[in-house]
């Protein structure tokens, strides 16, 4: 009966695992499926140390039951005496130079890639015209969400980060209020964001994200940074360098050419959100809230919520119910049902890729 019991026990671990660890296999989230060179760079690394680690491991377990079999007591005797070895000069080289093989042959190629991956010297590279040579990205973290700068391009998004695939795009992250951690899990490793100092390095696109489940990798902060640490995500849509190039033109246009869902919901937004939010995606940077002007291009209503109007609404109204310790104030108590509802679908309608 007890042995039955613990092989269920068994059995429901494992399946709990199973569960676990299936979420290992998102393209949009993993480490384990690299979509770019960065990550593929890193992931490479972590199999060459996991190869090495089970190496030490099956060798050392092979040395043991191969001890536990050949001098066991029941076929030596209990006088037996093992062969004394102490003082064995060759076993004692041989136990320094292993391990010191193995370290170089994990050193080496971890120092070569810290080196590259941490290149960006060619960042600030321009053309004979004067022109950038790579995108730059300015990448500001904040509680709790996300504002993305291109200062060449001129124009400004939050919450989504568009890029084009296939070449190196640099970033600078820096943190507006407490220390963040800037991570694309399938793209790339993590780095801070900081407050003071400004953190440089790049990441390369491969794959494009609409071939993807929800349309987009997903990024994260990746340092506990207050009570809604865990509800800090941000988007990344990737596409080809001619529909990176008509987005950007479409951002630029914006504030001309921006189509108005509902005139009465601007009117709204225009006495009570225009303070912190902007619309344009040449609005300044800075600003308290994120930048509106790709609302309705978005698949998340405050990086976690369904993109839906009622649950907008719902955001709008209680926003410390859902992020705790964030800078928006609720307007439960501020405006109608009609406002608000009139507010949501302008913002729905606020789009440049439609």
């Amino acid at each position: 009966m007890m042995k039955g019991l613990k092989k269920w026990r068994l059995f429901s671990l494992l399946a709990v695992l199973t569960v676990f660890l299936a979420g290992c296999g998102q393209e949009e989230l993993s480490t384990l499926l690299p979509a770019g060179q960065v990550g593929q760079d890193q992931f490479n690394l972590l199999l060459l140390s996991s190869g090495i680690m089970l190496l030490v491991i099956i060798v050392v377990v092979a040395i043991y039951l191969i001890a536990l079999v050949r001098f066991r007591r029941s076929r030596l005797g209990e006088d037996h005496i093992p062969e004394q070895v102490e003082g064995s000069h060759k076993l004692e080289l041989i136990w320094t130079v292993i391990p010191i093989l193995l370290i170089l042959l994990l050193a080496v190629p971890t120092v070569y890639y810290t080196y590259k991956l941490g290149d960006v010297s060619a960042m600030g590279a321009v053309d004979d015209d004067g022109n950038a040579e790579n995108l730059v990205i300015d990448v500001t973290a904040k509680l709790y969400w996300w504002e993305f700068e291109y200062p060449e391009l001129g124009i400004v998004t939050a919450q989504e980060l568009v890029v084009p695939m296939d070449e190196k795009v640099y970033f600078n992250l820096i943190a507006a209020d407490v220390k963040h951690s800037f991570w694309i899990p399938a793209v790339g490793g993590k780095l801070d964001t900081n407050v003071e100092n400004v953190n440089k390095f790049y990441l390369v696109f491969e794959k494009d994200s609409k071939d993807l489940k929800d349309g987009v990798f997903y990024g994260k902060c990746a340092e506990l940074c207050g009570p809604s640490h865990a509800l800090m995500d941000f988007k990344v849509k990737t596409m080809p360098r001619a529909e990176f190039d008509n987005w950007v033109t479409a951002m630029q246009a914006s504030a001309d050419n921006q189509v108005v869902a509902n005139p009465q919901g601007e009117e709204v937004f225009q006495q009570s959100c225009i303070g912190c939010h902007a619309t344009s995606g040449v609005g300044e940077t800075g600003a308290v809230g994120p930048n509106l002007a790709t609302f309705g291009d978005r698949n998340r209503v405050a990086g976690f919520m369904d993109h839906t109007k009622e649950d907008l609404i719902e955001w709008i109204k209680y926003p410390q119910k859902y992020k705790p310790g964030n800078k928006m104030p609720g307007f439960a108590d501020q405006l109608s049902d009609q406002e608000l509802d009139a507010l949501a679908e302008y913002l729905m309608g606020l789009s440049v890729e439609k």
